[in-house]
């Protein structure tokens, strides 16, 4: 893939995962009241308005409010910086980094704008078996999660195998 075509991509994919993202924390935002869940597949799966202001998994969400922005603001930016530096070393090599970076990217900044707006996340996929829930979560959480398992699969099986093919 070209230098050119890899930044579209990448830029590409990083507005998409974020309009998504943005509109459907909209649509809850606006439709559900906080914490009111609406059932879609009975015993497995859920929108459920719930707001987030710590970590993933609500990690900090018991610091001081100032403290937590600050925190999530400087780690957001710093992974950012990181990703850009990341697609501009190998993602004009591999398809597949460039995915997944971007799908990082995206999710960071989406839930960075929440961030930025409200002081917390909006999270609403809740997934569960019986009364055991995964933590509720969001499209940019899921492009996150996606993104970084792809950069994993990149670096551990494929860069792996065509290692040993080439020796």
């Amino acid at each position: 893939m070209s230098g050119r075509h890899s930044m579209r991509s990448f830029f590409g994919i990083i507005l998409a995962v974020v309009a998504v993202d943005q509109a459907t924390k909209l649509w809850i935002f606006h439709n559900f009241a906080l914490y009111e869940s609406k059932v879609l597949i009975s015993g497995f799966f859920n929108l459920t308005y719930l707001t987030n202001n710590g970590a993933a998994f609500s990690m900090l969400a018991g610091q001081p409010a100032l403290w937590r922005q600050v925190f999530f603001m400087g780690a957001a930016g710093a992974a950012l910086v990181f990703i850009w530096l990341a697609q501009r070393s190998f993602g004009r090599h591999s398809t597949l980094y460039t995915v997944a970076l971007s799908l990082i990217a995206g999710g960071a900044i989406g839930n960075l704008i929440d961030r930025i707006r409200f002081g917390f996340v909006i999270d609403f996929l809740d997934i569960y078996i019986g009364t055991h829930h995964w933590p509720a979560f969001n499209i940019a959480d899921s492009a996150i999660t996606v993104g970084v398992v792809l950069f994993i699969f990149k670096n551990l099986v494929l860069e792996r195998h065509q290692d040993k093919h080439q020796h």
